[in-house]
């Protein structure tokens, strides 16, 4: 219920995620969770049925996890290593032949503008209209670049199977 609450009060697309913080301390979850449902202990420990000591010490657990899990996403959206993190990424598949030469640009022009005519894709390339759609087409091949239409801008996105790369620690790893 809180996850769904966050989201829909955040509005982050589903990014920012309390259920992330939730899985890495799973064990302090469950036992908190447990806690709260303990009858309370004396006439000092709230006025119902439940242990309201052991519901506050949940919600302080839940909101360090909150407070946890945007220092991360702060941490791991900083421009500059983002930034770095996906043109390391071209680079190497411009390595591997799987990218065109200079792929690197145009990811690097939608991490600056937020949008890409596709008009402006040779310019930045500093190449022919045909080059810069071979170019386009294979980052949307990848899976990295979006468009509503052959003909709307482009915008980034943010594949999940690139996850590892671009925005590492994003999931937690699970053990085979």
């Amino acid at each position: 219920m809180s996850h769904a609450t966050l989201l829909d009060a955040l509005d982050t697309g589903g990014v920012w995620s309390i259920a992330r913080g939730l899985d890495r301390n799973v064990e302090s979850y469950k036992s908190h969770l447990t806690a709260c449902d303990l009858t309370r202990r004396n006439d000092l420990d709230g006025r119902g049925h439940l242990s309201e000591e052991n519901l506050a010490a949940f919600i302080s657990f839940f909101l360090t996890t909150c407070i946890d899990q945007v220092t991360f996403m702060e941490g791991l959206m900083q421009p500059d290593t983002l930034r770095a993190r996906i043109l390391l990424w071209a680079e190497e598949e411009i390595r591997l032949d799987r990218l065109p030469p200079k792929s690197g640009a145009v990811l690097e022009a939608l991490l600056y503008r937020g949008e890409l005519p596709r008009s402006d894709a040779a310019s930045i390339l500093n190449t022919g209209e045909r080059q810069a759609r071979r170019v386009v087409s294979a980052l949307t091949d990848h899976g990295v670049l979006t468009s509503e239409s052959t003909r709307a801008p482009l915008h980034l996105a943010f594949p999940a199977t690139l996850a590892a790369r671009w925005m590492p620690g994003l999931f937690p790893e699970r053990a085979a």
